[in-house]
């Protein structure tokens, strides 16, 4: 993970904007893949205004971290974490009337904001914050938010509910590369936002998230939500214009996946390859086993369509993707022949060869998002930057060196466990 380049994303995207529109990373899902606490940290350290996440867990695990950026939930949450999500200072969504009802019934239970509650901690009295709710607005991509009748309703019990306050409206775009239908979705969140701002509150409202950010033509508003084009990795399918394609040119891939193989071995001609076997050699081969599989998220639908560098050169990986393991073809690679000691580029540059995000998720018939995503917890992360190594997430070891954040947050080496 190149913490030098994501942060170099970040200026791009905000060097973009108009002077004061807020930029406020998504880093749900593990940060796409990244990693969600190192991630996030760097992007603190950078001068983010702000983080987005999908869960309540998300944003738990964050403050958990130490983070102290404004944590939006994307997504309704479990109407019981109400209480614990206002005592952590995250903003929950709200998307559901009933769901909305329960949530704001959490909170009345909970006490009223700023009142002390039973039981003291660290010695201190224990006062319950309000609870900050954004209201998703139903603009036409149909999986949530409240449509235009709802508003009010919604706006009056949020209102009527001394543990809670109204912090802002949003929505998402269903298809930015279509500007008749991202026409209507503005019209509509427009129409909307005059609502919410009748009594007189200027509400933050956000809209824009990656597609909306290259293919333009969209009001910035007061946010924007950058998610895959934070990790470097463009949507495909956009028709940008020439300033934002400039834009697009400077966002770099923060993500590359290598590996070294665990076995490398000379197999005669008709030796299968893997389960099936789905491949069978049609000359004497040397074939490299490399220790990354469906478990890790190297998708099962790869088997036999995708390569990886070695060397600086592409060679096919073969037969069947296990859960733990597949082979590549080092047959016709120049030089001595290829050994334990190499090391394999899987998504990523080596040398004049690139593998993208995109190419693998040709191969797979899915989008970016889902190849970066997939990657899974127990695949080691090594973050670094041009200054040399930041840290390094694995299953047992979580081990960070941070600069300091624009907001003088004091940061140091951390490490939550202790490497064997």
């Amino acid at each position: 993970m190149d913490l030098g380049r994501l942060v170099g994303n970040l200026v791009a995207i905000r060097r973009s904007l108009p002077a004061g529109v807020r930029v406020e990373p998504v880093v749900k899902a593990d940060a796409y893949g990244h990693g969600l606490v190192p991630v996030a940290r760097a992007l603190e350290a950078a001068g983010a205004d702000g983080l987005c996440v999908a869960t309540f867990d998300e944003g738990a695990a964050l403050r958990r971290a130490g983070l102290r950026l404004p944590l939006l939930i994307l997504y309704p949450i479990p109407p019981a974490l109400a209480p614990e999500a206002a005592r952590l200072g995250l903003t929950v969504t709200a998307g559901d009337a009933d769901l909305l009802e329960r949530t704001l019934e959490a909170v009345g239970r909970s006490g009223r904001p700023g009142r002390e509650r039973r039981g003291r901690r660290d010695g201190l009295p224990v006062v319950q914050p309000a609870l900050a709710i954004q209201i998703e607005v139903e603009t036409g991509l149909g999986r949530g938010g409240f449509a235009e009748t709802g508003i009010a309703k919604a706006m009056e019990a949020i209102a009527a509910t001394a543990g809670a306050r109204l912090a802002g409206a949003w929505s998402h775009l269903t298809a930015p590369e279509d500007p008749a239908r991202t026409s209507e979705q503005e019209r509509r969140f427009h129409a909307v936002a005059a609502l919410l701002g009748g009594g007189g509150v200027d509400l933050p409202r956000h809209l824009v998230a990656s597609g909306g950010l290259l293919a333009g033509g969209v009001a910035h508003l007061e946010g924007v939500r950058p998610g895959l084009v934070l990790y470097g990795l463009v949507p495909e399918g956009l028709a940008m214009p020439p300033d934002l394609l400039a834009v697009a040119g400077e966002l770099r891939p923060v993500l590359s996946l290598h590996a070294r193989p665990v076995r490398v071995a000379d197999l005669p001609e008709g030796s299968g390859v893997g389960y099936g076997p789905s491949f069978v050699t049609a000359r004497p081969s040397r074939i490299a086993t490399l220790p990354i599989g469906y478990g890790d998220g190297w998708a099962r639908s790869l088997s036999n369509r995708a390569e990886a560098i070695v060397r600086g050169h592409r060679v096919p990986l073969v037969g069947t993707v296990a859960m733990d393991a597949v082979m590549a073809d080092v047959t016709g690679v120049p030089g001595s022949p290829v050994g334990v000691d190499d090391e394999f580029t899987l998504l990523g540059s080596q040398g004049d060869e690139t593998i993208a995000a995109e190419d693998l998720a040709r191969s797979r018939t899915t989008i970016s998002w889902e190849v970066v995503t997939a990657m899974a917890r127990r695949l080691p992360r090594v973050y670094h930057s041009a200054a040399g190594p930041m840290g390094l997430r694995t299953l047992t070891v979580e081990r960070y060196l941070w600069p300091a954040s624009s907001s003088g947050t004091a940061t140091s080496a951390t490490s939550k466990s202790t490497p064997s």
